[in-house]
């Protein structure tokens, strides 16, 4: 009897390893065996896991003619000869049946049951799978994309695989057909069925991507501590090296930022900044704060606080656009950093731009638009000739004005 023709479908193509699938058969066919006649204790399964052949068989102990007291564990001498003239009494009776024995309902009934089991395998399969998978780079084409997430397929395995918009980078824009790279962040079970999240945003994207790009990083001699991002925007990679030959930080980039700038391409452009990692913690908020020069730091460890003074051309970039900067540096060194203008003179004048990281870029280009570049320039301004001239909100110039003016202060 040959499963090939009878249950195809089961015996290629699945992500089952070959003795389970023959538990799995064994056991269906024992279901089948046990609901024609009562019990499976006296059949033997044979199920050939090379080419799927399948032989069940009937074992009775032979007794005399009108002697049978347990049908199912007995056969008369008579019934055995009727199978096979050389069985004598006291022997065991070996009766293979047929499949079509069971009946074509009873049948159907077992494939559906294989199916089902089958399909439970594959998908704990998928899950343990990918499960021991997270944190690794997979490597999918676009098969569909939807309102809230896009499905791609693994090229590797063919199942299905699952990227929210909320995982997508900004700036990242998807057809079907096109091959996308993530990083598996976690699998979940929804409604029994595993499904697989692939991440852009993930900071272990961007060590992952490093790690294929660096080989020292992948060897052990780089380690990578800690990853902050700001996805599509910036991100601050602190590194060390075991080894006082090899400078990291030059490792990772690369000669001419060969290395880097495959990543950066990758992750739309996204600014990375890659320090040196120190225990000493005031060197550590000075390598985060780049490309700004600090001129002196204050710490406070009970309140994981850290005042920065530098000199007023460096503040901005400090900051960095929308605070960017400033907000990784404090995600990557663990301090709330708060920067300060270092001067010792009398401050004269301040140029507009100087406040970028507490007004917003679009009033201060309205206030430029009316001649106003420094801070002095809109004090002298009356608040209701600032309001007539901007056309901004009267609770907008009060505020301005409180900064402007606190600048001023003692």
């Amino acid at each position: 009897m040959n499963l090939v023709e009878t249950f195809a479908e089961f015996n290629q193509g699945k992500n089952i390893d070959r003795p389970t699938m023959v538990r799995v058969l064994e056991d269906v066919f024992r279901t089948l065996i046990r609901k024609k006649y009562g019990t499976d204790d006296n059949f033997d399964v044979i199920v050939n896991a090379s080419n799927g052949d399948l032989e069940i068989w009937r074992v009775r102990e032979i007794v005399p003619d009108g002697e049978v007291t347990d049908d199912r564990s007995q056969v008369s001498v008579s019934e055995a000869v009727s199978i096979d003239e050389d069985y004598e009494i006291g022997e065991e009776c070996y009766e293979e049946l047929e499949l079509a024995e069971f009946g074509r309902r009873a049948v159907m009934a077992a494939r559906q049951t294989l199916i089902s089991r089958i399909s439970e395998l594959e998908k704990d399969e998928i899950y343990k799978n990918y499960t021991t998978r997270i944190g690794d780079i997979v490597l999918g084409e676009v098969h569909q994309i939807l309102k809230r997430e896009i499905l791609v397929i693994d090229d590797i395995s063919g199942n299905e695989l699952v990227l929210p918009r909320n995982e997508m980078i900004k700036g990242d824009f998807f057809k079907k057909g096109d091959m996308i790279r993530g990083v598996i962040r976690k699998v979940e079970l929804k409604n029994n069925n595993p499904v697989v999240i692939v991440s852009r945003t993930d900071p272990q994207f961007l060590e992952k991507l490093m790690e294929q790009e660096v080989p020292e990083i992948e060897d052990g001699l780089i380690t990578v501590k800690k990853i902050v991002r700001i996805p599509g925007e910036r991100a601050k990679v602190a590194v060390e090296s075991y080894d006082d030959r090899i400078d990291p930080v030059g490792a990772c980039v690369g000669m001419k930022g060969s290395r880097i700038h495959g990543i950066v391409r990758e992750l739309k452009n996204e600014n990375i900044d890659i320090v040196n990692y120190t225990n000493n913690n005031v060197l550590f908020i000075q390598r985060s704060l780049t490309p700004a020069k600090v001129t002196s730091i204050k710490l406070d460890d009970e309140s994981m606080t850290a005042s920065v003074f530098l000199k007023p051309d460096q503040v901005s970039l400090a900051i960095g656009k929308g605070g960017s900067n400033i907000k990784l540096a404090s995600k990557l060194t663990g301090y709330e950093i708060d920067v300060y203008r270092d001067t010792d003179e009398e401050i004269d004048d301040v140029d507009l731009d100087e406040f970028s990281d507490e007004i917003e870029d679009w009033i201060i280009d309205s206030l430029k638009n009316i001649g106003c570049d420094t801070a002095r320039s809109v004090l002298d301004l009356s608040k209701e000739e600032l309001i007539r001239r901007t056309d901004l909100e009267d609770e907008t110039i009060d505020e301005v004005l409180k900064i402007l003016q606190s600048e001023f202060e003692e």
